[in-house]
């Protein structure tokens, strides 16, 4: 097995193209991946490409027939509708393990949307913060400053200081990589406690990416897994407090 396996599923790549690139990969909060996933669900995608790799985790997947299969990621092709563009998304199972993988991944990914004539690259993620938050932001990190206020006029907040020690991992390495490759782009980070799969922080996310790209699609799965997650987080909340309530009692 190579490092990196591409496996495509069209015979005509050409008919497959498209000006935007969005990543969602795994990660904190599951935010980027998330959205990913979403965009994927209610998009009519069509898969056109499987990537597999040495660099992934050693952990197989099972299938629906229970049946194991290597970890992958996923490029899918989602085509124009009405007046929206038609994207790439990148989605999946995993991100490397090392360091060096997350190089020689982001590289062969960028490569992939080369051929798929990518002109902007939007990657999505959680910036984790230790603690709930109601209305999360969404942090940005551009390819460049010409982005800046179309960045800005869409909802996003840029600070040199945030996210602390930079971006890890795919979000940030296949902006820079782009940009190499003479793609544009940005990151976009929602922020989450770090502790949960968080759907608002997705949602924050997905917000913006549409005020910025022109994409509208149908959120109802999202947002009702936005609610279950605070009704959730809610009843925890609750329950600590009823439980402190009792331990008190007993002072005294």
């Amino acid at each position: 097995m190579e490092p990196v396996n591409v496996r495509w599923y069209v015979e005509d790549v050409s008919s497959h193209c498209a000006d935007i690139a969005i990543e969602g990969l795994p990660g904190v909060g599951h935010v980027g991946k998330l959205v990913a996933d979403h965009l994927v669900n209610v998009g009519n995608a069509v898969k056109i490409a499987e990537i597999t790799s040495t660099y992934f985790p050693p952990q197989m997947y099972l299938t629906n027939d229970a049946v194991l299969r290597f970890p992958r990621n996923e490029v899918f092709f989602v085509p124009a509708k009405d007046s929206q563009p038609s994207y790439i998304v990148l989605a999946g199972d995993c991100q490397s393990t090392s360091p060096e993988g997350h190089y020689v991944l982001a590289e062969a990914y960028v490569k992939i949307f080369e051929l798929l004539g990518v002109k902007k690259i939007y990657t999505l993620g959680g910036y984790g913060v230790g603690h709930m938050v109601d209305k999360p932001r969404v942090l940005a990190a551009l390819s460049s400053t010409d982005l800046k206020d179309e960045v800005v006029a869409s909802g996003a907040v840029l600070n040199k200081e945030e996210p602390v020690g930079g971006i890890i991992g795919a979000a940030g390495l296949l902006i820079t990589f782009g940009r190499l490759a003479k793609m544009s782009g940005a990151a976009f980070l929602g922020e989450t406690s770090g502790y949960l799969v968080d759907p608002v922080a997705s949602k924050a996310v997905l917000d913006v990416l549409e005020k910025l790209t022109g994409i509208s699609v149908d959120k109802t799965s999202l947002n009702e897994l936005a609610e279950q997650m605070l009704t959730e987080v809610s009843a925890i909340a609750s329950s600590i407090q009823n439980k402190n309530a009792e331990d008190l009692s007993y002072i005294g």
